[in-house]
């Protein structure tokens, strides 16, 4: 196992940026900088030992800086969105940035993805390597309570796994809802439409035309959310247009969130790369990249257009901290936030 570090520019406020590069003997490679502790590439083996980067994003920092659709980024406080960016949490209303039509996404106008993160590659062993990040969140940043302190700690095995552990203490109650950003494409370029789709339950969370929950659970038999035997992404994804256009949905995971259930398992028929997502949250996002345009060019020249990649975002139901009914996302002092998603990948013949 192998660990690297370089630099990778510095932000218009003068601090300097690195990125590292975490490789195992199989030809795995995960690059990861400590701006917004974005996972800017990850290359996996595919079929006859061809190598290919898995992940959207840039090879420069100065792309990340102009702004994104949240390319592999660590989301905070809280990912997904927060009904009309507001939350009464003991008694008090927080108002936020309404930055999603009249709603609150992904942290808000500065979230954890556009901050420096301090960074610490851990020592490396025969079976693994890792990068430490953390970030201290002041009270009152993005209308948020509390001082909030939060790691992610990036850990490539030498089974070709990329295991995320995330850790936050408070000194006040705050809603958090942390979660890893990445649009994989197992091809490596082209859409994800013949992308085969499998998710390990048969319940979700239906949402208004904003994306915001309802608060019911329900049933996805019927629906072209329907993932319980394994379809392709493109199958049924014209029912879905053109609002969300594409595939924007919290599927509710069966784990008590003690230990690491399998969430999802994705199958490129090309490469016959093989993706398992494991984790110990209650819920996870499927995103199919509906927006995208080919306005953001990325790392080898690639063009994104429309369902160039899919987000299997692991996290808390949307609009938690607004739905009693959901698991809570309430953190307070003496307690820690513990979280775990893996991503596993191998071939399959």
């Amino acid at each position: 196992m192998k660990q690297e570090t370089q630099a990778f520019g510095h932000t218009a406020e003068g601090r300097n940026v690195q990125l590292f590069t975490l490789s195992n003997p199989k030809g795995m490679r995960a690059k990861i900088t400590d701006y917004g502790a974005i996972l800017t590439e990850l290359h996996v083996p595919g079929r006859h030992g061809k190598v290919d980067n898995v992940v959207l994003g840039f090879d420069n920092l100065e792309q990340y800086l102009k702004g994104h659709p949240s390319f592999g980024a660590t989301i905070g406080r809280f990912a997904n969105r927060i009904g009309n960016a507001r939350f009464i949490l003991d008694g008090r209303e927080y108002r936020l940035a309404a930055n999603n039509g009249p709603n609150h996404l992904h942290g808000g106008i500065k979230g954890f993805d556009k901050v420096v993160w301090n960074a610490k590659p851990l020592p490396a062993t025969q079976h693994q390597a890792s990068v430490e990040f953390t970030y201290h969140s002041p009270d009152g940043e993005e209308g948020y309570p509390g001082n909030l302190t939060t790691t992610v700690i990036y850990t490539l095995t030498e089974h070709n796994e990329l295991r995320l552990d995330f850790r936050a203490k408070t000194d006040q109650a705050t809603p958090i809802n942390l979660t890893n950003h990445s649009y994989f494409n197992l091809t490596g370029s082209g859409d994800i439409l013949d992308h085969e789709l499998q998710l390990f339950t048969d319940r979700y969370t239906p949402s208004d035309e904003g994306l915001i929950p309802t608060g019911e659970i329900t049933s996805v038999a019927g629906t072209p959310l329907d993932f319980t035997q394994p379809r392709t992404i493109g199958e049924r994804i014209g029912q879905l247009k053109p609002k969300p256009n594409g595939y924007d949905h919290n599927f509710v995971l069966p784990g008590s969130g003690k230990s690491l259930v399998l969430a999802g398992k994705v199958l490129d028929p090309k490469s016959r790369r093989t993706l398992e997502v494991l984790t110990t949250e209650p819920g996870v996002q499927l995103y199919t990249a509906n927006w995208l345009d080919g306005r953001h060019v990325g790392t080898g020249g690639i063009r994104y257009q429309c369902h160039a990649g899919l987000c299997l975002e692991t996290q808390h139901f949307p609009d938690s901290i607004n739905k009693p009914n959901f698991p809570s996302t309430v953190l307070r002092p003496g307690q820690e936030f513990i979280s775990t998603t893996v991503f596993r990948f191998a071939l399959e013949e």
